[in-house]
């Protein structure tokens, strides 16, 4: 959420902003909201002014012996009218932050303008694109025939877009949790979480995803809870309505979550294979820090992002998302792409944004700084680290031989308890 008073100050900033996203915004509308809470907040400050007089006004006459009746009536009709104008504050308040809820964030400076990904601009490649002396399979076909994926029973169990994983498929995504566990807290620095798998409207609303992508998301009506579609979501809500000490930032949470998501808004897109589920796993990370200190941070998340692929030796490119790719609640996005040899490019794997203090206002979650003076909105960071059945997926076709069976990266053998194929016959 923005702050009222910059959009106040700034309109045709905001302008131009929705005109880069390619998003629509009633910002005359909202300010309109604004301009007419102030007002009556004027009157009725008035009014109590008035009223304070007159009151006055019916001790001193009281003391003299007058009559006060009409006095009394007129203060009367004052506090009538106060209470209504606070009904109609608090209703356009409400309307206010209705509106207020669904305007995206500011990008930075430094973001590339542009309609969509063809805009992304490229910072880095990392690793060498695998050579083959065969045509390389696709993922669904590698799978299948190893036994360890089973699209048909997954559609049976559920329905499309969902998945059974078998076997070292299994064991292969178990090893890939822990594996980028192990390396986030060992060597990051993130402190590993376990949270619910569903939580409130409240909390889905503090990090965006509703109001504004609600078709997206799976929810227990009854109980008035959504399943998560990430785990930022949790994650980040954990200081909801605390004020934290400036001492203590930054924070530093990761965990791994099952996720699930509709795609309502990808019908038809990556229908065939394991790259676009309703659910799946992905280990999370979650930055609550400074506001000087963002920029540093989102730098150092990417880099422990890329540190899994590393380790994994999966080729891989960070791009920057132009401002008509980049998320809702985001100023800066880097996405991490990996190679996958059956599409001949590379495909996202890992998102990391820095939101500065969009969540946290709305949120609530402010620090108390060390030299004094009012709380301030912290900011706030998340990225994949990374998506688990994405990096099945770059491991399965990277890592494929000519004889149908899949090589495992050195990193997770000892995951797997020695096992260094799939395929042969320790399999």
């Amino acid at each position: 959420m923005l702050d009222i008073r910059w959009v106040r100050d700034n309109p045709d900033a905001v302008r131009q902003m929705l005109v880069n996203r390619k998003a629509t915004f009633p910002v005359d509308e909202l300010i309109g909201f604004d301009e007419r809470r102030r007002r009556l907040l004027a009157e009725v400050e008035e009014l109590k002014a008035r009223r304070n007089q007159e009151s006055k006004r019916i001790g001193r006459a009281q003391i003299d012996g007058e009559d006060v009746e009409a006095l009394k009536e007129a203060v009367r009709r004052i506090s009538s009218r106060i209470k209504d104008l606070d009904q109609e504050i608090s209703d356009v308040e409400v309307a206010q932050r209705d509106l207020m809820m669904s305007i995206p964030n500011m990008p930075h400076e430094s973001v590339p303008i542009g309609d969509d990904e063809e805009a992304n601009v490229e910072i880095r490649r990392w690793g060498t694109v695998p050579s083959f002396s065969f045509e390389p399979k696709p993922h669904w076909e590698l799978g299948e025939k190893l036994g360890i994926l089973d699209f048909e029973r997954g559609v049976k169990l559920a329905e499309s877009r969902f998945t059974v994983l078998l076997g070292l498929g299994a064991r292969l995504e178990r090893a890939l949790i822990n594996f980028m566990l192990d390396l986030h807290t060992g060597e990051h620095g993130f402190k590993e979480v376990i949270p619910p798998f569903l939580v409130n409207t409240r909390t889905m609303t503090g990090t965006g995803q509703l109001p504004k992508f609600g078709e997206d998301l799976y929810r227990c009506v009854a109980d008035d809870l959504w399943l998560i579609p990430t785990a930022e979501v949790p994650l980040t809500n954990l200081h909801a309505e605390e004020i934290l000490e400036e001492k203590d930032l930054p924070f530093y949470y990761t965990a791994y979550t099952a996720c699930f998501r509709r795609e309502a808004g990808a019908h038809g897109r990556d229908v065939r294979g394991f790259l676009r589920q309703h659910q799946f796993d992905k280990v999370e990370m979650v930055k609550i820090c400074h506001p000087q200190k963002s920029y540093e941070e989102l730098e150092s998340m990417t880099a422990c992002a890329e540190k899994v692929l590393q380790l994994l030796e999966v080729p891989y490119r960070v791009v920057c998302l132009s401002t008509g790719d980049m998320g809702f609640g985001a100023t800066k996005t880097y996405d991490i792409e990996v190679w996958l040899p059956s599409q001949h490019k590379y495909r996202e794997i890992s998102s990391c944004s820095n939101c500065e203090d969009f969540q946290a206002r709305r949120m609530n979650t402010r620090y108390r700084p060390e030299s004094g003076g009012k709380p301030r909105f912290v900011h706030t960071l998340n990225g994949s680290g990374i998506a688990i059945g994405r990096c099945l997926i770059a491991i399965l076709e990277n890592f494929q031989n000519e004889d149908g069976s899949v090589s495992i990266p050195d990193v997770l053998i000892p995951y797997l308890r020695g096992v260094t194929r799939i395929g042969t016959p320790q399999s």
